[in-house]
């Protein structure tokens, strides 16, 4: 029997959506009436279908029955217990205390100059910041956790206990050691896959944590990266580390998910996830996407490529905030909420 698999799309944002929630012609999507949809596309792995949310009394019984349970988590809501998500994405700055990460590699190694950067991306509107001591951009090596630490606990010693600080690790002596020195939010880029106490760590402590998606680890995961099908190979990743998570006994819902993008996934890769990401909104928790300054900016853009990669960044981050992505990664914290309010301004 088929598997099958349900995307929302065309949707609605702002007063437009408002008005069609009110008259029932679309359904809000995260428990939200400024941003709802129309249709769905019904996939599988040999093909798939668009159709209107008014067809789908039309379905198979047994089909019928799986659309509408992941219509009800398309449509509910998808908090933390730190995290109150709406039509607009929350914005994540980064804040890599790193000599060797791709884009600020070198910019923050002292206390001062990481400091001064971790309250401009707050004051630039940044509702989280995400904060890395070991490069994960493809090709790098990874470090000891005593040199990962030794990066991190200045930094981390100053923190604003009413912010919302992230820890970008992928061991779990580095999240314990964080957690106590109030981070309140793990994104490990390995999926929980590198080390094994990870997940022992995150259930005592009980904080919200990004599970994302990676081929392989940094070192080798650009090297030819192959999927069967990436959109949904990735969604059943999510799928079975959810279902493992709530088997060792993490039954809460403070988890976020992040397909990934560039970690082990080529130009093709990453413009199918982007372009389809509401498909992981069926999975039930919010999606958050880091998307800016990476490689496929330059690969798209040929001779219009620049370091700063802004352009690029703020054309994926209005378009996946279309699709209703509940959280941005991004490093260029106030250009992007400069063209937030400006886009929502226009389509008022």
């Amino acid at each position: 029997m088929s598997r099958y698999y349900t995307r929302a799309c065309n949707f609605y944002y702002g007063l437009k959506s408002k008005s069609l929630v009110k008259k029932k012609k679309t359904l809000p999507l995260n428990g939200n009436n400024e941003i709802s949809f129309d249709k769905i596309e019904i996939i599988s792995r040999k093909s798939s279908k668009t159709i209107n949310l008014n067809e789908i009394h039309k379905l198979p019984i047994s089909l019928k029955k799986k659309i509408k349970k992941d219509i009800k988590k398309i449509s509910s809501k998808k908090d933390t217990k730190n995290l109150r998500f709406g039509s607009t994405p929350k914005v994540m700055g980064v804040l890599n205390v790193t000599p060797d990460s791709f884009s600020d590699g070198g910019k923050y190694n002292r206390i001062s100059s990481a400091k001064k950067h971790l309250d401009y991306l707050f004051k630039s509107g940044a509702n989280v910041v995400d904060i890395g001591g070991e490069s994960t951009r493809p090709g790098s090596q990874p470090i000891s956790s005593n040199v990962e630490w030794k990066r991190l606990k200045n930094i981390l010693k100053k923190l604003n206990k009413k912010k919302i600080i992230s820890l970008d690790t992928r061991k779990s002596e580095i999240m314990e050691k964080g957690i106590k020195l109030g981070v309140s939010l793990i994104n490990d880029v390995s999926g929980l896959n590198y080390d094994n106490n990870s997940v022992n760590i995150l259930k005592k402590y009980k904080v919200p944590f990004v599970l994302q998606h990676s081929l392989g680890n940094p070192d080798t995961m650009q090297n030819n990266p192959k999927y069967q099908n990436v959109l949904l190979d990735i969604y059943d990743f999510f799928e079975d580390r959810i279902k493992f998570l709530r088997k060792i006994g993490i039954k809460h819902n403070n988890i976020i998910l992040d397909p990934g993008i560039g970690f082990g996934k080529n130009l093709k890769h990453n413009m199918t996830i982007i372009k389809n990401i509401s498909i992981y909104h069926s999975l039930g928790l919010p999606i958050l996407l880091g998307i800016s300054k990476k490689k496929y900016i330059k690969e798209l853009s040929g001779e219009n490529d620049s370091m700063s990669r802004v352009g690029g960044t703020v054309s994926a981050s209005i378009f996946v905030m279309m699709q209703g992505v509940q959280m941005i990664r991004v490093h260029d914290v106030n250009e992007i909420n400069q063209s937030i309010k400006v886009f929502k301004e226009l389509i008022k």
